[in-house]
């Protein structure tokens, strides 16, 4: 059976003019993140994690920020690019891990939600997705509050085990 693992990053500073959506899931009452698409750096690392599993580049390759069709892209829709790519390279993703890093908002009321979209465009069940917030106890720019950062784990196997 061929597996491999891939890790993704992203990480965006606060845009109080812009609502925060982080795996797919618009979170009120709070900033949004800044980017070229909708900012969801939840999917961004996702869909890293998926398409470096799959040695098939990275979510700018695919979509590049220099590029106006991407400009407030729905980053779920992204990801479901980028797991059908790696799907016809003959790949299935089998699970992903998911950390938030900040200090507001608290991931956990959130996290169910953001699996189950996740999950959805990766074509798994939600038991196979995890997301788990983490504070970086007040300590550097994630600390102070001025963004969020975002680690991802996918691993992937291929179609034919």
């Amino acid at each position: 059976m061929a597996m491999r693992v891939g890790t993704g990053y992203d990480s965006h500073r606060f845009d109080a003019a812009r609502p925060l959506v982080l795996g797919g899931v618009t979170i009120p009452g709070h900033a949004g993140l800044s980017g070229h698409s909708d900012g969801d750096a939840v999917a961004h690392a996702v869909t890293d994690a998926v398409l470096g599993a799959a040695s098939a580049g990275d979510v700018g390759t695919h979509f590049p920020p220099s590029d106006a069709r991407w400009k407030d892209a729905d980053s779920i829709e992204l990801l479901r690019s980028a797991t059908a790519l790696v799907r016809a390279a003959g790949w299935q993703v089998v699970n992903v891990d998911v950390t938030v890093v900040c200090e507001s908002p608290k991931i956990r009321p959130h996290a169910e939600a953001m699996a189950a979209r996740l999950a959805d465009a990766l074509g798994v069940s939600s038991g196979r997705v995890s997301i788990k917030g983490k504070t970086n106890e007040g300590m550097g720019w994630t600390g102070s509050g001025e963004g969020i950062a975002v680690h991802a784990v996918a691993l992937i196997e291929s179609e034919a085990s």
